[in-house]
């Protein structure tokens, strides 16, 4: 069901990106946004754990610094066929942990400071499920297309804004004010509006890292009480320092995301998350 609501988000938001590029930009302003979009985020994909690492002033942590890291790591991995990932350690007091790198085999996982003195076993073998499943499910690659179409379709939104402003032109002037002004919400609404269809995709591929984790550990109840004393923490302390962007790395978000915030946060409610976890553990039972 994620990945179906992954795939259907995806189309909305392609559709979206061709109507609104089409009528604001016509097609040679779309396809010039889109390859520019494309390009920039090939980029960051391709380079994405150089990028998260130095971001985030991670460094490279030794087995002989958090053997259980790795104790966990092996048994997971071997569970699910992958590779080990590279593991490295941030250094903050916040429990956190991210992954990232383009495929399996060029994978990283980081784990903050606060994140090995919090946790005991169980919790900390569940959030590195969960980070294993986000680079097994090629997560990484979703939210990079996803952004690709998101920041074409905005380029497009500002083409048209300063056509608008500069009095447009040929084709674009034609249709009366009746289809001036519906230009001209597109050019509000649709960026809004692919923002939070991103921030949908992303929100969906966390309920699935989560359940992927929960199968791979076969204890659901460890990520779950991993998630409810990482957002305590953060709700405390949240990491203002980080540069914004980089929220939807994280396995909890790393700002606050709260009242209106919330709307446009890159993580479903952890409270949501739990609920689901703990719903899984009671089917388990059974």
């Amino acid at each position: 069901m994620n990945r179906l609501k992954t795939f259907l988000l995806m189309v909305l938001l392609t559709a979206i990106f061709m109507l609104v590029g089409q009528l604001i930009a016509g097609r040679e302003g779309l396809i010039v946004a889109f390859i520019l979009a494309l390009a920039m985020n090939l980029f960051s994909y391709w380079y994405s754990d150089r990028i998260a690492i130095s971001m985030t002033r991670s460094r490279p942590l030794s087995e002989h610094e958090a053997p259980e890291v790795y104790r966990a790591l092996r048994e997971l991995t071997h569970n699910a066929n992958m590779p080990m990932p590279r593991v490295y350690l941030m250094p903050t007091d916040q429990p956190n942990a991210f992954a990232t790198g383009r495929n399996p085999e060029n994978a990283v996982i980081a784990v903050t400071a606060g994140l090995l003195r919090m946790l005991d076993y169980e919790e900390l073998k569940g959030v590195l499920g969960h980070e294993l499943a986000h680079i097994r499910n090629r997560d990484i690659l979703v939210g990079s297309i996803a952004a690709a179409l998101a920041g074409a379709l905005m380029f497009v939104a500002r083409l048209g804004m300063w056509g608008a402003a500069f009095g447009g032109g040929g084709r674009r002037n034609e249709g009366g004010a009746g289809l001036a002004l519906f230009r001209l919400l597109a050019l509000v609404l649709a960026p809004i509006a692919a923002l939070l269809i991103q921030m949908a995709i992303s929100r969906t591929r966390e309920y699935g890292a989560d359940a992927t984790s929960a199968r791979l550990t076969g204890n659901p109840q460890g990520l779950a009480s991993a998630l409810a004393k990482m957002e305590s923490y953060a709700r405390r302390r949240p990491l203002n320092e980080l540069n914004q962007a980089t929220a939807h790395m994280f396995i909890i978000n790393p700002f606050s995301a709260e009242d209106l915030a919330a709307l446009f946060s890159t993580h479903p409610p952890i409270r949501e998350r739990i609920a689901r976890l703990q719903r899984m553990r009671v089917e388990r039972i059974r």
